[in-house]
C-alpha cells in the first residue's frame, strides 16, 4: 500500500469553506464542480501546452482546488518529507512557488517545515492564485501572490477575485540575489510549456532559489521524462541532485524498455472530496515523478540512502523482495529475510517510493 498522507485539519476545512462559499445560502452546486472538474481533467491529461490559463475563472480554481489539491498537496508533501530526510540540514525560511495554481506546493511546504515563514506563489491564472490565498490564509505563511507567464507564456488577466492581492507590476520579474528564496518548487507545472517555456522554468527555479530546487510531475511516462531532463539541465549547471536519486549517474529505469520512475501516495477522501469527484471510494492513490536538487553553493550536506525503493515490495513467507536504485546508478534486488530482525522490521514498514536505510 503506497505511504497515505492525509490533508491537515486547518487545509481541509478552507475547502470544505471554499465548496460552501460558491453559492451563499444554497447548497453546493455539486454537478457544476464536477462538471468543471471533468473539463479540467481532460483538458491536462491532453499533456499539450496551454497558451491561455486552464484555469479561467472562478468556478474553475474552485472546482481544481476542490478535487485536484488534496491529490497534489500528498504527492508535494512526500516529496518534501524525503527531501528533509536527505538534507538534514535544510531549513528553509522563504519560499519560491512557480506555476503555484491553488497553492497545493505551498501549503505542503507549511505542513513539513516548521521554519518557513514567507512564500511567493507565481501562476498566470489570476483566480488560481485568489483560491490559493484564501487556502493558504488556514498557514501562519507570508503569502505574496503575482501574476506572472514563464517564457513566452501569456499571462492571464482575468479577475482574481475581491480581496486578491495580485501585483500585475512583479509580471516577469527576474529574482535578483537578494531576492532569491531558500526553496524553489514547481508541481504540475511542465506538461502546460512547450520546450522553451521549459528551459526558462529552470532558468526561474534556479535564479530565485538559495538552496534547494523540487519539481514535481504526474507520474506517467511523459512526467517521467519531462522530470529527466530537468534533472539533466540541473546536473549541467552544477546543482546536486539531493532525492529521490541516491546518485547522480544515469538514471537507470530510463534504460529500460516500458518503465519509468514514479512514487505513489495514498490520501483519504473527506465527504466533500468524494462528493465534488462524484465518487464513492474513501481513498485515492496519486502517482507522480519528482526531483530535488541543491545548488552549487548550498551548504546542508546529503545523506544518501542505500537505495529507494522502485516498487511496492513483495512480501513473501519469510522474506521481503525489494527492488531498489542504488548509490551506485545501478538497480539492486534485495531480499531480507525474517533472520535478519531488524532490517526485516524495516522491511515491512517501508512503502515504494521512501528510502531504504540499511
Amino acid at each position: 500500500m503506497p505511504v497515505t498522507i492525509q490533508l491537515p485539519a486547518e487545509l481541509a476545512d478552507r475547502l470544505a469553506r471554499l465548496r460552501s462559499s460558491r453559492r451563499p445560502g444554497a447548497p453546493a452546486d455539486t454537478r457544476g464542480t464536477e462538471a468543471s472538474a471533468r473539463r479540467l481533467s481532460e483538458r491536462y491529461r491532453a499533456d499539450r501546452p496551454a497558451a491561455s490559463p486552464i484555469i479561467a475563472d472562478a468556478g474553475d480554481a474552485s472546482a481544481y482546488a476542490l478535487t485536484r489539491l488534496p491529490a497534489t498537496f500528498a504527492a508535494a508533501r512526500f516529496a518534501f518529507e524525503e527531501l528533509a530526510r536527505a538534507v538534514p540540514g535544510l531549513a528553509p525560511r522563504t519560499l519560491l512557488d512557480v506555476g503555484a495554481g491553488t497553492g497545493a506546493a505551498t501549503a505542503a511546504a507549511w505542513a513539513t517545515w516548521d521554519s518557513l515563514d514567507a512564500a511567493t506563489l507565481e501562476d498566470y491564472s489570476a483566480p488560481a492564485l485568489a483560491v490559493a490565498r484564501e487556502v493558504l490564509a488556514a498557514t501562519d505563511l507570508d503569502v505574496t501572490t503575482t501574476l506572472a507567464s514563464i517564457g513566452p507564456r501569456r499571462v492571464g488577466r482575468a479577475d482574481p477575485g475581491a480581496g486578491a492581492a495580485v501585483p500585475a507590476d512583479d509580471t516577469d520579474d527576474a529574482a535578483g540575489p537578494d531576492r532569491r528564496a531558500d526553496l524553489a518548487v514547481a508541481g504540475y507545472v511542465l506538461s502546460e510549456i512547450d520546450d522553451a517555456a521549459r528551459r526558462a522554468l529552470v532558468d526561474r527555479l534556479t535564479a530565485g532559489a538559495r538552496e534547494a530546487v523540487v519539481v514535481i510531475e504526474p507520474g506517467t511516462p511523459a512526467g517521467f521524462r519531462r522530470v529527466l531532463e530537468v534533472r539533466a539541465e540541473l546536473l549541467r549547471r552544477g546543482w546536486r541532485v539531493a532525492a529521490p536519486c541516491p546518485h547522480e549517474e544515469a538514471c537507470p529505469v530510463a534504460a529500460r524498455e516500458g518503465d519509468w520512475c514514479h512514487a505513489a501516495v495514498r490520501l483519504p477522501r473527506t465527504r466533500e472530496h468524494r462528493a465534488a469527484k462524484g465518487g464513492e471510494r474513501g481513498f485515492e492513490d496519486e502517482k507522480f515523478s519528482w526531483v530535488a536538487a541543491l545548488a552549487p553553493t548550498s551548504g546542508p550536506a546529503i545523506a544518501r540512502p542505500a537505495g529507494r525503493v522502485l516498487r511496492h515490495p513483495e512480501t513473501r513467507p519469510g522474506h521481503i523482495r525489494l527492488e531498489l536504485c542504488a548509490p551506485d546508478g545501478g538497480i539492486e534486488q534485495v531480499t531480507v529475510t525474517k533472520r535478519d530482525r531488524d532490517a526485516f522490521r524495516a522491511a515491512r514498514k517501508i512503502e515504494w517510493g521512501e528510502a531504504w536505510e540499511l
